[in-house]
């Protein structure tokens, strides 16, 4: 059989960055295999779902690239729809699958009814934590007759569907990442198949799934390890053969404590609001808890899926560094198409009112120039509007004090001058322009090196260090430049 892997989310918010690199393994897991990848969407939780949450999952994993082969997905027009030949692919549309394969439990005496009322459950458990014993059920319900259990039904009573543990055995399975795990069922749960509101439990319905869409390898997260016994169990009750079980280590904060959003940014939209590139986040995000062979950090999405293999993901959690995404992110930035960059820029120009809608469309060209100036100093683009700002501006910026010093350096009062003379004449600044200037200046009063191009910087810009001063010149344009020069000159004198 080939290699079939799903990501099954729950539509309850925002997607989670763990979310994203569970979908990433399975992603890269199926293109390597040359399987397939499904994407299922488990909202038996009926209490938990918000609205628009699937539309925001399935936006979040085509941003990212991270694309499934069936499955749900999003149409054209932005509405939810279901391809593949295993649906529905949506587990409240499966209502009538479950009740098939609970009756097949209850009839094998693998489950049974519970009427256990909420009061008498939590009147069990808080006796168990004062006894010191680990809080479950007690079985209250597991040999009703049944006599007893129809008369129960047919007097309305609430009920719930149990997994009837088979008692003393040692339930074992293989994990690609952690190896042989076993637990034995008396330290296990009559797990809930079924609630009282009709619904599976996701340990009933994943496994009824995974098996219907003929799932090879389950990759999740490790907060399900120890529920794990639970569905092998399950299989063994059907009679079918269990997937492969590959658990994933949590990501970390700094703190190497399970990251969550009390800490910062965690959402995928979190990222993609900031301006990081999707390639860039994908890149990182598959290096936190799985480890190339060669130590290669910068990867393609093709390069990724041949790299990628499950034995090298590691049992330990990977902390999740900023700085370390940050630097990945802006090596994408420096490579990438700077149209590009400015198109997903613009927003936030817009957002910060450095300029409307319209005036983004008219001075694409210039954009482009300001984007190919600054880019080597982003991190994410929703910095470029503070970069930029500074050029749309006729102030010089207050003056650094490293620049105040090199103000009174006795050349800076002929050297403001003559770019004063050389702007003034000129039509139009351009970076050209500006290369051509500085060789008439070094020719003709013999101001070189340091003294012509950071004394420029520092009489156009107030500072001694930033992106190049030919760029810088040509963005501010003749009037601003001559502007600031003044503005230069008028301290000089002050001093």
């Amino acid at each position: 059989m080939s290699v079939r892997v799903r990501f099954a989310p729950s539509p309850t918010g925002f997607v989670h960055i763990g979310s994203l690199r569970t979908a990433l393994y399975n992603f890269l897991y199926a293109r390597k295999m040359q399987g397939n990848y499904v994407l299922r969407v488990e909202d038996t939780d009926r209490t938990r779902l918000v609205e628009g949450a699937v539309e925001g999952m399935l936006s979040a994993m085509n941003w990212a690239g991270v694309n499934h082969d069936e499955g749900v997905m999003l149409s054209d027009d932005n509405k939810v729809v279901q391809n593949g030949d295993c649906g529905p692919y949506i587990q409240s549309e499966r209502l009538d699958i479950y009740k098939e394969h609970i009756k097949t439990l209850i009839d094998k005496g693998d489950a049974y009814y519970c009427f256990c009322s909420r009061s008498r459950l939590d009147r069990i458990r808080e006796q168990q934590k004062n006894e010191g014993l680990d809080p479950k059920y007690d079985g209250h319900c597991r040999e009703l007759s049944q006599e007893e259990i129809q008369d129960k039904l047919d007097k309305g009573e609430d009920y719930v569907i149990r997994m009837k543990l088979p008692e003393n055995k040692s339930i074992t399975f293989n994990d690609i990442v952690r190896g042989k795990v076993s637990i034995h069922t008396s330290d296990m749960d009559d797990q809930v198949l079924i609630k009282a509101d009709g619904f599976p439990t996701y340990h009933f319905a994943v496994v009824v799934d995974d098996h219907m869409m003929d799932i090879t390898h389950v990759i999740r997260g490790e907060e399900w390890l120890t529920s794990t016994p639970k569905h092998v169990l399950l299989y063994q009750m059907f009679g079918w053969k269990a997937p492969t079980f590959v658990h994933l280590p949590n990501i970390l904060n700094a703190d190497r404590k399970k990251l969550s959003k009390r800490q910062g940014d965690v959402a995928v939209e979190d990222f993609r609001n900031k301006g990081y590139l999707p390639e860039a986040l994908v890149n990182y995000i598959a290096l936190v808890g799985w480890s190339p062979e060669d130590n290669k950090e910068i990867f393609s999405m093709p390069e990724l899926i041949e790299a990628f293999s499950l034995e090298r993901v590691s049992k330990s959690g990977g902390v999740f560094d900023t700085a370390k995404l940050n630097w990945v992110n802006s090596h994408y930035i420096k490579e990438a198409d700077t149209q590009r960059l400015v198109d997903l820029a613009s927003k936030f120009v817009i957002k910060e009112k450095l300029m409307g809608e319209q005036e983004v469309k008219a001075n694409n060209e210039w954009l482009l120039l300001a984007m190919d100036t600054v880019k080597d100093r982003l991190d994410y683009l929703a910095q470029f509007p503070e970069e930029i700002k500074s050029f749309l501006n006729s102030a010089m910026p207050e003056l650094e004090d490293e620049a105040k010093e090199f103000m009174k350096l006795e050349h800076m009062m002929e050297l403001a001058d003559e770019l004063e003379a050389k702007i003034t004449a000129a039509d139009k600044i351009t970076p050209d322009f500006v290369s051509a200037m500085f060789k008439e200046i070094q020719k003709e009063k013999g101001i070189k090196g340091k003294n012509l191009f950071m004394g420029t910087r520092v009489i156009i810009t107030g500072q001694n260090h930033g992106p190049d001063i030919p760029m810088v010149l040509s963005l501010l344009g003749k009037e601003k430049a001559l502007s600031r020069i003044e503005q230069a000159k008028a301290h000089i004198r002050g001093l």
